[in-house]
């Protein structure tokens, strides 16, 4: 039988932070002898990469973070949200994946107004980025900074991406998104 104890240090009763700030003495770890050590092997070890892991989740959230990973961007919070909220306002959360064109972008989907459909959602985020990187270059950059959703938003309804411009952001809604799962013949 073994017995672990971890005892965390005391702190200092000086209010010098410099004081508090000095060493305290290393913990120990003490295992009984008579703990009998045995050995692991793994036969193999595998991964899945970052994108292929996103195609196998299959939701909003995933083909969000797919787009961001397709343009280069972070994956910050900030930038997962703005994408999801950018979406249900081009399709709505229930039906995100409608013709596998969930910003409705006319690059690469033969509907040049956005009206176009993809293959498959992989190939929709990837053209939905480079057509970012193409002409918004004001998008570009706060997706680059990933630090907030509400300035990336503004540039968005202040982009040609929606000619309407999301009423400048009164037809744009903060709420959190509902994350729902696309059939996988989608994807």
């Amino acid at each position: 039988m073994a017995g672990l104890s971890i005892v965390a240090p005391i702190p200092p009763a000086q209010a010098d932070p410099v004081a508090a700030a000095t060493p305290v003495a290393a913990q120990a770890l003490r295992v009984s002898a008579e703990v009998d050590g045995q050995a692991l092997s793994r036969d193999s070890l595998s991964a899945t990469d970052v994108k292929q892991t996103l195609l196998l989740g299959r939701t909003n959230e995933d083909w969000a973070k797919l787009v961001l990973l397709d343009g280069g961007w972070p994956l910050t919070d900030q930038n997962v949200a703005v994408m999801l909220r950018w979406m249900r306002q081009e399709n709505g959360p229930h039906d995100w994946w409608n013709r596998n064109n969930p910003l409705n972008n006319g690059y690469g989907s033969g509907g040049g107004a956005g009206l176009g459909s993809y293959p498959n959602l992989g190939d929709a985020a990837m053209y939905a980025a480079a057509n970012l990187h193409r002409g918004y270059p004001a998008v570009v950059a706060d997706l680059a900074a990933g630090t907030s959703a509400d300035a990336t938003a503004a540039a968005i309804w202040a982009s040609p991406w929606s000619s309407s411009h999301y009423a400048n952001g009164t037809h744009w809604s903060t709420a959190p998104v509902d994350i729902v799962t696309a059939p996988a013949s989608d994807w």
